[in-house]
């Protein structure tokens, strides 16, 4: 524990258990493999997809985006305007479009019936998390697939674009995953990006897109309309892992979660946790 306190860039946001744990689980590189690979199929399984067809933390402006979104939806507005707000950087209708990392496929959903894709391809490592979108999500020009962000399932030059959103930070090899980006997208193809680093890690995170051979067309810091949009969520969040969760396990949750007054959240707060948008072109 000692190791994650020296490393976190902000030592005082992190003297809870509860806190420090989150951080290392969510920022570790050793930790992150094994996250991403079983972490979010047990929590598919122990929270329930119908409960979290959105996985990430959410994001609001200000003044406010408003969306209009109908009453069915409006529980999820957080998530879904983080998934307008990086897809909308580009005009995707018409487009072949693959996520990678869909998660429990709430954005995948929207997009495809609001921005008017050709066809929308949701990939995960997740099983239990594609069978969920396989279940919930019957989209005409949606589907979903199993497989692995560092080796995509598709031939070259395949989609216009590529969306990917709050996870490449538990990929192992994240220069072998922009690779695979690269090498999918079709030429004039763009990468449409949202992702966090812990302030410690944000050397490495801009050496590697430095090297990713796509041009950046535009790029900007969002950390304080992630935390708008965990404050609009967080009565929801804090409802289900009451509900869900059994009372031992419910600080770490909701640390994991990064809800207001989490260290966690603190840490995105004061810059202990950098959170970008990006818009790659691929030349």
């Amino acid at each position: 524990m000692s190791t994650i306190l020296e490393r976190a860039g902000n030592r005082a946001l992190f003297t809870k258990p509860a806190g420090a744990l989150a951080y290392g689980l969510v920022f570790s590189p050793f930790v992150a493999r094994y996250l991403g690979k079983y972490g979010y199929a047990m929590q598919t399984r122990f929270l329930g997809g119908d409960d979290m067809p959105f996985i990430d933390w959410g994001y609001e402006e200000d003044p406010k985006m408003g969306i209009p979104l109908p009453a069915a939806e409006e529980p999820n507005r957080y998530g879904i305007q983080l998934y307008h707000a990086t897809a909308s950087q580009w005009d995707i209708a018409g487009k072949k479009v693959l996520e990678v990392s869909c998660g429990h496929g709430g954005g995948a959903s929207y997009l495809t019936r609001t921005l008017g894709p050709a066809s929308y391809t949701g990939l995960d490592l997740n099983p239990a998390g594609i069978a969920f979108c396989q279940e919930r999500h019957r989209v005409h020009g949606l589907q979903f697939v199993r497989g692995d962000a560092e080796n995509l399932p598709f031939p070259d030059n395949s989609f216009d674009a590529v969306l990917n959103i709050e996870s490449s930070h538990l990929y192992p090899d994240f220069p072998r995953f922009l690779d695979e980006v690269a090498r999918v997208l079709r030429p004039g193809g763009h990468f449409l990006y949202a992702d966090c680093r812990a302030r410690r890690d944000v050397p490495e995170w801009d050496e590697a897109l430095k090297a990713f051979p796509l041009r950046v067309e535009s790029w900007r810091d969002i950390h304080k309309e992630i935390c708008l949009g965990m404050d609009g969520s967080s009565v929801a969040s804090v409802e289900l892992i009451n509900k869900k969760v059994p009372a031992l396990l419910r600080g770490i949750s909701k640390e994991f979660y990064c809800l207001p007054g989490s260290l966690m959240y603190r840490s995105m707060q004061d810059g202990g946790i950098a959170y970008r948008m990006y818009n790659f072109v691929k030349d």
